[in-house]
């Protein structure tokens, strides 16, 4: 989570140059690169039936990126990953719909109450908040489910990365014209591109790595419990390398959102698999 969230703070870096769809453009593209690199498929294995499955993954994962990074240029780290959030706690609700889930979902939308009126514009806190960012991110969201569900078809039909590095593609080839229509030549200086390259690193291939691991290490339930802490953690990733501050009232928001997350995680049913967070 420190990867990734740091790499969304360096991602945000890379704004001024070539824009939120270049960014998404290079973390995606390149992070394929690097698992193609890594793991090696053989594409040509895939019938007809496998790229059909595989595309819902990819074409969302796109999506979610473009939309999660659209945000961050408008929102706090922090803010905006705590708005897509909203998307896989109504899902866990959705999924359940035991009495005690709906009051995990009414903690997290308390939280997110309070950050409406104090929202904060480019991380400054107790501004108005930005709604068009806030919509970003909580389409951000909604790709989120689509990418979990669609993750969870991927992995019984195409179990370890089989999968993964082929939805990569895809997202990389969905993301790509529109990288290149707002970044331009630009995409291709040596300077961006090694930025890109970190970004790819820290958000992509190294989270990926190291989650599947700790995916064999420990319980499903306690992984879903320690992937609430996202939030919290892109706040702080937002304070260190953005500058981002939030208000006591903003931070008490977060944390209504963290301690839902983590409490569907702790009472729901014990699960068997947990979809990997996404490469935002």
């Amino acid at each position: 989570m420190i990867s990734l969230q740091g790499g969304a703070a360096f991602a945000k870096t890379l704004f001024p140059a070539v824009g939120p769809l270049g960014t998404t453009t290079l973390r995606v593209s390149l992070a394929a690169l690097l698992l193609l690199l890594i793991f090696r498929p053989d594409l040509r294995k895939l019938s007809r039936a496998d790229w059909l499955t595989v595309l819902p993954y990819g074409a969302s994962l796109g999506l979610m990126n473009l939309c999660f990074y659209a945000g961050v240029e408008r929102l706090p780290l922090g803010l905006a990953v705590t708005f897509e959030f909203v998307g896989p706690l109504l899902l866990a609700l959705f999924s359940s719909r035991r009495p005690l889930d709906f009051v995990w979902v009414l903690l997290a939308g308390v939280g997110i109450a309070m950050i409406t009126p104090h929202g904060g514009l480019h991380g400054g806190a107790g501004g108005p908040l930005d709604w068009v960012g806030a919509g970003y991110a909580l389409t951000a969201g909604a790709f989120w489910v689509v990418y979990i569900l669609a993750g969870g078809a991927v992995g019984r039909r195409l179990p370890g990365v089989a999968g993964v590095v082929p939805g990569m593609l895809i997202a990389a080839l969905m993301t790509l014209p529109l990288g290149l229509w707002q970044g331009g030549p630009q995409l291709f200086a040596p300077h961006v591109l090694l930025l890109g390259l970190g970004v790819a690193t820290l958000s992509s291939a190294l989270p990926y790595t190291l989650e599947m691991r700790a995916l064999r290490a420990i319980p499903a339930r306690i992984m879903g419990i320690l992937l609430s802490l996202e939030p919290a953690i892109a706040a702080l990733s937002g304070l260190l390398f953005l500058h981002e501050r939030l208000s006591t009232t903003q931070w008490l928001a977060l944390l209504c959102v963290v301690a839902a997350s983590a409490g569907i995680s702790l009472t729901g049913k014990p699960t068997k698999h947990v979809v990997p967070e996404p490469a935002n």
